[in-house]
């Protein structure tokens, strides 16, 4: 197969990028970033210069551009991750979420027609759009999961762009024939995650022992998926997946917001109480002093509109496709946890601003 995977350079399209070679080596690879501020080309570094990849800084907004990679790389599958994705910034800054995911999806679109839908062109393309749990909105304690036939109801800017980008996706697919597929996937955590998202925000608070942030009173529940779990989802939906059918990808794991950051806390007493080094690497912790982590929980005023329930219902991937998470939280964790206490050099570079260099 031969890849276009837009918004590469971000946090679950690095993840993609690496996972899909290594479990798929004779593919060929062709990653698309704009490089904003939460694109970091050193997500990419161990492909960087390899044959199977080709990085190409660019806007997904460049129809032109889209199209000469369509064109000249053989493309047969779009992988589009690219988008704006920060509720909090949706909030404060909406404009940018309507151009990247709306516009910037439509465009997207626009390109796969052109190349793939003409005359002399093959019609066995397929375009994978990744989506969001948010378009459908929130849940109440006692309701049921989130599923594939659930009314979108956004409650955010950024969940009304990217349930927009959906409708779009579904509407080339059925006004113009183009093979799509579309996952809405729940909360990733994992490697690489810009440090403005819950987890790796508190991880690096916890280190730097500065306060970790919690919304309300923390009960906001959401599931949470291994970002490597839900890149084999994908796997799944665009190897066996029907075309013109969404499939939610969830992690069947259900937090509220103040347990997580809780669980996150013991993780890293306990890593520091086995690891003395710890405590001279990030002496700034309370962990370094024998204090526990969870000194550091501060609750701050709730943002507007904040759901109060995420959750999947995953059970048409598991039945149709095969597919279940192979990461409990405890070891997605752990594994996340590791991660970052082993690639300091990498967040050091996004906290002083040195990865835009």
């Amino acid at each position: 197969m031969k890849l276009l995977v837009t918004g590469a350079a971000g946090f679950i399209g690095a993840n993609f990028v690496h996972y899909w070679h290594s479990a798929n080596p004779g593919d060929t690879l062709v990653a698309l970033d704009s490089l904003t501020y939460a694109g970091n080309k050193h997500n990419l570094a161990a492909a960087l210069g390899e044959p199977w990849f080709t990085f190409v800084e660019g806007s997904i907004n460049d129809q032109a551009l889209v199209e000469k990679l369509l064109k000249e790389h053989a493309i047969d599958t779009l992988v589009h991750f690219a988008a704006e994705s920060h509720v909090d910034r949706s909030i404060t800054g909406p404009d940018a979420f309507i151009d990247t995911n709306i516009n910037g999806t439509h465009t997207l679109l626009k390109a796969a027609k052109a190349c793939w839908l003409s005359d002399d062109a093959t019609r066995n393309n397929l375009f994978h759009h990744v989506s969001t749990d948010e378009v459908y909105g929130t849940l109440g304690a006692d309701d049921p999961a989130f599923s594939e036939t659930t009314p979108y109801a956004p409650n955010s800017p950024y969940a009304a762009s990217k349930a927009s980008s959906d409708h779009l996706v579904r509407a080339y697919h059925h006004t113009y024939g183009l093979r799509v597929t579309t996952s809405n996937c729940s909360n990733n955590y994992g490697p690489f995650q810009f440090p403005e998202k819950l987890l790796p925000l508190c991880m690096l608070n916890i280190l730097g022992g500065k306060s970790l942030p919690i919304y309300g009173d923390g009960s906001q529940i959401r599931d949470w998926l291994f970002v490597d779990d839900h890149n084999r989802g994908i796997e799944r939906v665009i190897k066996a997946g029907r075309a013109g059918e969404t499939y939610n990808v969830g992690g069947h794991n259900e937090w509220r917001n103040i347990d997580v950051v809780n669980l996150l806390c013991e993780l890293f007493d306990a890593r520091f109480a086995a690891d003395p080094d710890l405590a001279r690497r990030f002496p700034d912790s309370p962990c370094a002093t024998g204090q526990s982590a969870k000194s550091l929980i501060t609750f701050v005023t709730d943002r507007p509109g904040h759901d109060t329930r995420y959750a999947i219902d995953a059970t048409k991937i598991s039945d149709e496709l095969g597919f279940a998470p192979s990461e409990t939280f405890d070891t997605g964790l752990a594994k996340t946890v590791d991660w970052y206490l082993g690639n300091e050099a990498w967040w050091r570079a996004i906290l002083d601003g040195s990865y835009r260099a």
